[in-house]
């Protein structure tokens, strides 16, 4: 081909070129724009052309060097060395000293949980660290009941709920437990932990908006993260604070696509040991269209004059209350978790609720029990009334007569969370280190005068989590479980021995940090 065919050819190229592009769309204005720019300024469009080279270089080059080798090359001495020498990090972190000395200190039992109980060093002592609020564990019926079960039902189920799992004794205790609270289903869990942090992502997804109160416990705190949803705290307590929140929220989602919104709280605090105020709360979720979630874990089977929670203590309609969840494991003396409500509500989670699908059914004994432990409850009510005036007598022997201690549990909680009053925390400038220490040595002194007790461990796990909560934490504190199945006598020593062994620690002259003259 010679220069001439090659003009040739490349203006049909060119030709070809421009009648494809003016047949793009805006291409008439590039063109315009291109022609009045050179014409007005031609160094402008000698810049442009060079910037539109660049970017399309910059596009099509890798984002690091192919040509140069920017690594050192070690020899293979160096790399055997450098193995040798690495350490991984360790899986979790070492025990503080409190936790090393907590552990082999361990109380070990022998036998069965009762108010008086045999430990593993041949010693009996009077047991105030158990949730056998009402002696259950020792009750004949009920054992009856459960022996007869496990002989005709076997160990466990063997099988997830719903599936092969179901056996008869678990559609009876969940028709047990809603008859009892007066709701219109009930769907029992396997495991008390499980069951609210299965609960709340069942039903709250990203996107939703729960407004929780900060001093809510760990099982609760598991289930708001794995919800996703949108967090939103108020102050421990503080209905006027949960109000402002509420408010602030209808008023952001005001122009925005609806989105579910839930409160998520306890009856009974399992950190604080205070009560909630359950009327306000039901005026607040009607105001401004929420749904409770309220976990009675603490306060099913003790609160109420037939132990129905708080509901009957508050004299509120339990059908108000979207959702109330809580535990067989504590007063009942049996396994596992309740979550009861309206019947839709129930069914949902046969198949949403992960702890509930993918986890073996509750053993048939510990439904049976369940099911016989409030047939117990309704038909001795004196129990509870004898359980109420044990706290009284407990209460007194501790909280008044002590000079270094206050309960915050309410009056009705048979568990007493003892924390150390702030002018003692204050006067010695304590650290929560420093409190959990002396705490632990209240126990370990209780305990050597025949009391066990225990503590609240509540500091970590608040920490442990990724929620943020803004600064709340729980102050270290002693745990002293009420039961029934003592005297009045036994109780009174009791609580005599534990205020004296608080005294003890509190005086010694190693734990006052300033020197200061004993109260």
């Amino acid at each position: 081909m010679d220069l001439h065919d090659a003009q040739v050819q490349l203006t049909g190229w060119l030709h070809e070129a421009a009648t494809a592009f003016h047949k793009v769309p805006g291409s008439a204005v590039l063109i315009r724009y291109i022609r009045s720019s050179y014409q007005n300024d031609p160094v402008r469009s000698a810049l442009e052309l060079i910037l539109v080279v660049f970017f399309i270089r910059y596009l099509l080059a890798p984002s690091y060097s192919t040509s140069k080798q920017n690594f050192i090359k070690l020899t293979e001495d160096e790399i055997d060395e450098l193995v040798d020498d690495w350490q991984p990090e360790p899986l979790v972190s070492p025990q503080t000293a409190l936790e090393e000395a907590e552990a082999e200190k361990l109380p070990i039992l022998v036998g069965p949980t009762g108010p008086k109980s045999k430990l593993a060093n041949g010693r009996t002592v009077t047991n105030l660290a158990s949730y056998n609020f009402f002696n259950l564990n020792a009750n004949e019926q009920i054992k009856e009941k459960a022996i007869q079960t496990l002989r005709t039902y076997g160990v466990g189920p063997c099988g997830p709920p719903q599936f092969y799992g179901t056996q008869d004794v678990h559609m009876k205790t969940e028709a047990d437990i809603a008859k009892f609270l007066g709701t219109e289903g009930c769907i029992v869990y396997a495991q008390a932990f499980s069951t609210i942090s299965s609960v709340i992502p069942a039903f709250c997804k990203r996107g939703d908006i729960i407004v929780a109160d900060r001093a809510v416990n760990y099982s609760i705190r598991r289930g708001l993260e794995v919800s996703r949803s949108n967090i939103k705290w108020y102050n421990h307590g503080d209905l006027d604070d949960l109000e402002r929140v509420m408010r602030k929220v209808v008023q952001e989602q005001a122009k925005k696509k609806l989105t579910r919104r839930f409160i998520v709280t306890e009856a009974l605090f399992e950190m604080t040991g205070d009560c909630n105020d359950l009327p306000r709360l039901v005026d607040l979720k009607e105001k401004y269209k929420f749904r409770i979630i309220l976990d009675e874990t603490w306060s099913f089977g003790v609160l109420g004059r037939s132990g129905r929670g708080l509901t009957e203590a508050q004299n509120v309609d339990p059908t108000q209350v979207d959702m109330i969840v809580g535990s067989l494991a504590g007063p009942l003396c049996a396994g596992g978790g309740f979550c009861a409500g309206p019947h839709d509500v129930v069914e949902h989670q046969r198949l949403s609720a992960a702890s509930f699908t993918f986890s073996a059914a509750l053993p048939a004994m510990l439904a049976m029990t369940a099911s016989e432990s409030l047939n117990v409850l309704q038909s001795n009510p004196e129990i509870l009334l004898q359980l109420r005036e044990n706290i009284r007598l407990l209460r007194a022997q501790l909280d008044p007569r002590s000079d270094w201690v206050i309960c915050t549990s309410a009056p009705e909680n048979p568990v007493m969370i003892l924390v150390l009053k702030a002018d003692v925390v204050n006067a010695r400038r304590l650290t929560n280190e420093d409190q959990e220490r002396l705490l632990q040595e209240c126990v370990e002194e209780s305990l050597a005068n025949g009391v066990l007790i225990t503590r609240l461990k509540g500091w970590p796990i608040t920490a442990n989590t990724g929620l943020k909560d803004g600064n709340f934490s729980v102050p270290p504190a002693l745990k002293v479980c009420v039961t029934s199945g003592l005297s009045k006598k036994d109780v009174e020593k009791a609580g005599t021995t534990i205020r004296h062994a608080i005294t003890k620690v509190m005086t010694k002259k190693t734990n006052n940090k300033l020197g200061l003259p004993s109260a």
